[in-house]
């Protein structure tokens, strides 16, 4: 079977050979346009630094023999048990930099407790007076970090800022002359784009990798879209700088897609607009502030748009307003769907976030919701992104339920007593007392309160099954369901009446 191949293989030589010169020459010129690193590492290398940071670890939570290290322990462990190293006394682990590079202890400064290391990543000079960039993750928990510069000299940073939500940090060194980064537009970047890492995977100091963008705006469910790329990144690259052509930084490394903790094929990065953004606020007060509306979202699925009449499957969807929140003031409501923020289009619940959360507090802007097949315009004013408060407690539980009726739906409903209105702060709606058939299938449940249904706002059990009598077997009607504090839409296809 292998000869065949072998066969055509050569018969495609002799054929070549026999051909005219232009051909090959052809077949050359792919080789010319392929990339050369030489320059721009040689332009952009210097700017990049080592990261390692220690903790200070006290005698009695050490507890090894002398000359064995946590590092050889959790070697020794993985190796040889595939467990991670026992906890110690005090519950410490051994912790790394991405997943757990380590170096040996740092020799005792003549404090109680020796330094510990607990980390190695990268990072990237911003300015020439010392402001070096990183992830936040790669200084997490750090008592001291250490910034190593390419000509070997070290030094001890203090940290400026971290900003958790975007994984961005900033540190500081006392130096001056240093060659800083060029930053570059990750808006103009595209998919299929010649892009390079330089960091320091597994500790090992300037290394440089190559691949392409393989995809943008990346949503993995934090808070920033990521430059999805196949450029070989592994852990301690994390906080190193991706570099285009040109010699720019566009991104942070900061993630990787793995099942065994090394390079497979994906990895992802902070575009740098977004990081620099927030760099900015943390050089100049130390911290990062964001709008908030005060709303919970989530997707909006084809089978809500369809059956709201939405065009297309884009927003997101208000599944709970804050009592007395900016939100609550302008008049959004759940079930509302958010299509635009200040004019600007959301594609996707997770880019609302996103765009509150770069609007200075106090600002006035304006949302676009779709509410019952009509866009409406709402003022609205941002108001300073807070700690998240406690959860509230359970509702008080409502008494039985009075009058039931079934429907084409599957659903039994009750009417609400007037103190759980009140105390749910809505007007009306019916209480699930059971579910079949459609609603069963829909993911409905015994307590639910259906608030609507399409475009009709429910207002007691009567009208609940006027409602629901005229509805067409044949169509998908989002109902409009609040459990708890979230309120959702959940497409249901009604049954005929012949139907059971």
């Amino acid at each position: 079977m292998t000869i065949l191949p072998l066969r055509k293989l050569f018969a495609a030589a002799v054929l070549a050979a026999c051909l005219p010169f232009a051909p090959h020459v052809a077949s050359a010129a792919p080789a010319a346009n392929l990339p050369d690193f030489t320059d721009l590492v040689d332009k952009v290398g210097p700017s990049v630094v080592n990261i390692r940071t220690t903790t200070r670890v006290s005698s009695v939570q050490r507890g090894l023999p002398p000359g064995v290290d946590n590092g050889d322990m959790s070697e020794f462990f993985r190796r040889f048990f595939g467990i991670p190293l026992p906890q110690g006394p005090q519950g410490q682990v051994p912790r790394g930099g991405q997943q757990g590079d380590q170096d040996q202890p740092t020799p005792d400064n003549g404090g109680n407790d020796p330094e510990q290391s607990s980390g190695v990543g990268s990072g990237f000079i911003l300015s020439s007076d010392g402001y070096v960039m990183t992830n936040a993750h790669v200084i997490d928990d750090a008592d001291t970090i250490y910034v190593t510069l390419t000509d070997k000299r070290e030094f001890k940073a203090k940290l400026i800022g971290v900003d958790e939500r975007t994984d961005v940090a900033v540190v500081k060194i006392q130096a001056s002359n240093l060659p800083a980064v060029t930053i570059g537009d990750s808006r103009k970047l595209r998919v299929g784009e010649w892009v390079v890492a330089i960091g320091s995977p597994f500790g090992l100091e300037n290394t440089v990798t190559a691949g392409i963008v393989s995809a943008k705006g990346r949503d993995t469910g934090d808070y920033l879209p990521f430059i999805q790329t196949d450029v070989a990144v592994n852990p301690g690259n994390s906080g190193g700088p991706l570099i285009n052509m040109q010699g720019e930084v566009i991104g942070i490394n900061s993630q990787i897609y793995s099942r065994t903790g090394g390079f497979m094929g994906i990895s992802f990065a902070i575009p740098i607009d977004e990081a620099m953004r927030v760099a900015d606020q943390l050089e100049r007060s130390g911290k990062v502030t964001r709008g908030r509306i005060a709303v919970a979202i989530g997707e909006v699925t084809k089978d809500v748009a369809d059956s709201l009449g939405l065009p297309k499957a884009q927003g997101a969807l208000v599944s709970s307003v804050e009592p007395g929140g900016p939100a609550d003031k302008a008049g959004v409501q759940p079930g509302d769907i958010i299509t635009k923020f200040n004019g600007q289009s959301v594609d996707a619940a997770t880019d609302l976030p996103r765009m509150v959360g770069d609007t200075k507090p106090g600002t006035k802007a304006t949302i676009t919701v779709w509410r019952k097949g009509q866009t409406r315009e709402l003022p609205i004013t941002i108001a300073e992104m807070q700690t998240e408060k406690s959860a509230k407690g359970d509702l008080k539980k409502a008494p039985e339920p009075k009058p039931r009726a079934s429907n084409v739906l599957g659903l039994s409903v009750a009417e609400i007593p007037a103190d759980q209105l009140a105390q749910l702060k809505i007007k009306g709606g019916v209480l699930v007392d059971s579910v079949d058939g459609p609603a069963a299938r829909a993911g409905l449940q015994k307590g639910d309160i259906i608030l609507r249904v399409g475009d009709t706002d429910i207002t007691g059990v009567k009208q609940f099954q006027e409602v629901t009598s005229r509805l067409d077997p044949q169509k998908m009607v989002a109902v409009l369901v609040r459990r708890g504090d979230n309120t959702q839409f959940v497409p249901v296809r009604p049954h005929s009446p012949a139907q059971k």
